[in-house]
């Protein structure tokens, strides 16, 4: 399966004007609106990346404002419904948020009470614009809780990134399960449909792109990337296979160019369900406890005849004998032949009274031990 999670929506947002007296002094919420025209561009883009052999197409809202369950609004529920269904073809919906400068602390990521708001959408993606927010990505928003951002998406068309790309903030993210996402949208000269501030055009982004493009790839060593398309017109879809080997040219191994758009991808998306779990837990342990029941000290083994056999059980007393091995009955032989060539005999001495020494067999070819010193 291939995979694009980087589908870009544009909608037309309008503000309620009239407020009643109960609402006087809240904010209007803001709804968003797709035209027949722009549902009909959305089914053509959507039928092209089928016929390049796409199966999961995540459609991605951009936002670049602070996150308030009461004003903000998901635009791409109203849109999946409106979509016609097609076999074996898997919608997502994605949130990308724009952090610079003017956020408040990751756009109220660090709280709780803004879960319900993000709850609805299947990724969540940080836009870094600092070196600060960059480092609040990767560090703090890439830990496990109910608003964790699995996507940093930079801005590769800009005319140099705005920041170092650091190795401990760039592993540490990794570590905690974030990927590094590059649109290969740059690579044909546009900036995409999301706003990631000033960015070039034309043969002056494509520059851009490839060298802040290898400055990821460098940095991250191949691993936890991930290639989305990030693109609106429908002449710039490539297909899967060109889109491998454009990557590959950036200094990824063809194993692992295949697995930015196959498998870390769909690691990414089991990873990004675990918002919805208890600490960041997959599946909900169950303890089974099982029925009270005695257990039987007789079984019942059928025997080669077919009939059945009953077999006493031993109890835990009691040992089970087992025959000995050849080799334990080998070294039991040894044993006794060596006690009974030690064994003592008695001889008549030359004052007739007995003398004992040993009776040493004559395989046995060592010399008594003499007691004293050697002369």
């Amino acid at each position: 399966m291939y995979y694009d999670l980087n589908v870009p929506v544009i909608a037309y947002e309008t503000t309620g004007a009239s407020q009643s007296k109960k609402s006087k002094g809240k904010q209007p919420q803001s709804t968003a609106l797709f035209t027949p025209a722009q549902i009909a561009a959305i089914e053509a883009r959507v039928d092209i990346l089928v016929h390049l052999g796409y199966n999961v197409l995540a459609f991605n809202q951009t936002i670049s404002k602070k996150i308030d369950p009461k004003t903000h609004f998901n635009v791409l529920n109203s849109l999946l419904s409106r979509l016609k269904a097609r076999a074996g073809i898997v919608f997502l919906k994605r949130l990308t948020i724009i952090l610079d400068e003017e956020s408040e602390k990751g756009f109220g990521l660090v709280t709780s009470a803004n879960a319900s708001a993000v709850e609805s959408y299947d990724l969540l993606s940080l836009v870094p614009t600092t070196a600060a927010t960059f480092s609040l990505a990767c560090l703090t928003h890439s830990l496990p809780s109910p608003l964790t951002a699995h996507v940093i998406s930079l801005s590769l068309t800009s005319p140099r990134l705005p920041f170092h790309l650091k190795h401990t903030l760039v592993r540490t993210a990794i570590k905690n399960g974030a990927v590094f996402e590059i649109d290969y949208v740059g690579a044909l000269g546009e900036t995409g449909g999301s706003a990631f501030g000033v960015s070039d055009s034309g043969p002056s982004a494509k520059r851009n792109w490839w060298a802040a493009a290898r400055e990821v790839v460098r940095v991250t060593k191949g691993k936890g990337i991930i290639v989305s398309g990030g693109v609106l017109a429908e002449a710039d879809y490539r297909g899967t296979k060109d889109v491998q080997n454009l990557i590959s040219l950036l200094g990824l191994a063809q194993n692992l160019a295949h697995d930015a758009s196959t498998a870390t991808p769909k690691s990414l998306i089991i990873r990004a369900q675990t918002r919805k779990t208890y600490r960041a837990v997959l599946s909900e342990p169950k303890l089974v406890v099982p029925a009270p029941q005695e257990l039987d000290s007789v079984t019942k083994r059928p025997d080669s005849r077919g009939s059945p056999q009953v077999v006493q059980l031993p109890s835990n007393d009691d040992t089970i004998a087992t025959p000995k091995t050849t080799e334990s009955n080998f070294h039991e032989k040894k044993r006794r032949s060596r006690e009974h060539d030690t064994s003592i005999t008695a001889i008549p001495g030359p004052t007739g009274r007995g003398k004992e020494v040993p009776n040493h067999s004559p395989s046995d070819t060592r010399s008594p031990k003499k007691k004293g010193k050697y002369v």
